[in-house]
């Protein structure tokens, strides 16, 4: 599938400076599926066109991938459309090899970021199912484009078929290049139904980060979102509220009292437990960090955005957790150095594996209550006779907090693979006999709000190598 844009005019050469690429070089990039390539078919100093040509590899599409056109026929996840039109993959392209123009970043000329351009896109080739060319111009022309889209036959061999749902398209404006990546980010996978990741609520955050400035008052963005979050209603919903609000500004019928209540909602005792688990590891003085046990990244989410880590990795004994978690991390958008300090891999906490090793902290958050009480012995040697991180964060439930719950039968435990629920009196045991044997300092910390003889809903303890 390609994509370029041309500038013309005085500025044509602002092109390189915002995409961050010389016109001299053929670069590349990686996604999971295939690789990205980014050249200069002409370049001038009143003309210069780049181009991105993705190169998809089918078979690793559809390792990676959650699922494509293929619920119709037996082999439609092997014969279909996907490495050859513009599509979800081509958004990620677009974020991967374009992210500084995308986010509206220039340093070396910060004067061309907001000036208007004369650029022309042209897609080849563009699928339009339920819309077609009606839809395109509807999605495109509010913008401010001229809109050129030609239709392909289904076969030129046989004209009698009429036409398939695949245009080339060719868009023409005056605006700054960051606005023309934004339009075509969020509108492509818009046309194709057909995405290459989990639909989730992060991708609603996206949606609205990326749509900022115009979707709010664009007179199709009801069908934007919709597209956009393949009609799951639940999303779409909170979506539209939210371009509703920015619209008209906020509720302007709400008081002045209200509005704090509002946004004083109670924190969820998952994430103040990551929060509290990343600032125990950052305290640590740690430089690398595994999160052993991460299911869908969220803890890895806070990690990154900590320049102390230098390598940071994230282990899950369940594949299909993981590849959540590169859905929530928008792995395939991540900028080269956070990838390159990153890492993710299937293991189990149960076995020796030589990966662990060399971190200077690990944290176990939620995990060891999910093993049978006779696979801790080999948890206990994996992490600290073996791996030996200088200090480990590791938390699990506080069974006494239970009857807080008031929907949770007695005897009954949180979650229905816990293998067991320890009050605090059984994991400060369990935990000091642990530290004592492989020489760690041992410290406890309450997690969530503390209730006089109950304790708080978690608990944690931190240990520290050799002291």
């Amino acid at each position: 599938m390609l994509l370029t844009i041309t500038a013309e005019g005085n500025n044509a050469e602002a092109l390189s400076f915002l995409l961050h690429k010389h016109p001299d070089k053929l670069q590349t990039a990686k996604l999971s599926v295939g690789k990205v390539y980014i050249f200069y078919p002409e370049y001038g100093k009143e003309k210069a066109t780049a181009a991105i040509l993705l190169d998809i590899d089918p078979v690793g599409m559809v390792r990676n991938a959650k699922n494509f056109a293929g619920k119709d026929f037996l082999l439609g996840q092997y014969v279909n459309d996907r490495p050859y039109v513009a599509s979800s993959f081509m958004s990620t392209a677009i974020s991967n090899a374009f992210s500084s123009a995308l986010n509206g970043n220039c340093k070396e000329r910060p004067e061309f970021v907001d000036l208007p351009l004369s650029l022309t896109a042209k897609i080849s080739v563009l699928p339009a199912p339920h819309g077609g060319e009606v839809l395109i111009k509807k999605l495109f022309e509010p913008l401010g484009y001229t809109v050129e889209a030609k239709r392909h036959p289904l076969d030129t061999q046989f004209p009698e078929w009429g036409y398939g749902k695949y245009f080339t398209l060719t868009l023409k404006n005056k605006l700054p290049l960051k606005q023309l990546l934004s339009h075509l980010y969020v509108l492509i996978p818009v046309l194709d139904n057909e995405k290459h990741y989990f639909i989730t609520q992060d991708e609603v955050d996206k949606l609205l980060r990326k749509g900022k400035g115009w979707i709010e008052g664009h007179p199709e963005k009801e069908i934007i979102v919709s597209r956009y979050l393949i009609n799951l209603k639940s999303l779409v919903r909170s979506a539209i509220e939210v371009l509703h609000a920015e619209e008209s500004g906020g509720d302007e019928s709400e008081t002045a009292d209200e509005a704090p209540a509002r946004k004083e909602k109670k924190e969820r005792l998952h994430d103040v437990r990551l929060k509290l688990v990343a600032e125990k590891v950052r305290m640590s003085g740690a430089a690398s960090v595994i999160d052993l046990g991460c299911g869908d990244g969220k803890l890895l989410k806070l990690l990154l955005k900590e320049k102390q880590y230098t390598r940071i990795a994230g282990t899950d004994v369940s594949y299909s957790e993981l590849t959540k978690c590169k859905e929530k991390l928008h792995w395939e958008e991540l900028p080269a150095k956070q990838r390159e300090r990153l890492s993710l891999f299937q293991s189990s906490l149960a076995y020796r594996d030589r990966r662990f090793d060399g971190f200077d902290a690990a944290a176990v958050v939620e995990v060891i209550e999910h093993l049978d009480p006779n696979r801790l012995p080999a948890l206990e040697k994996s992490i600290f006779m073996y791996a030996k991180p200088k200090t480990v964060v590791l938390t699990t439930p506080n069974s006494e907090y239970n009857v807080r719950y008031e929907n949770l039968p007695e005897g009954k435990m949180r979650h229905s693979d816990h293998r067991f629920e320890w009050t605090r009196k059984e994991f400060k045991a369990w935990a000091e006999e642990v530290a004592r044997k492989n020489n760690y300092a041992l410290a406890f910390f309450p997690v969530g709000e503390e209730e006089e003889s109950i304790g708080a809903p978690s608990q944690m303890a931190v240990f520290t190598y050799g002291n």
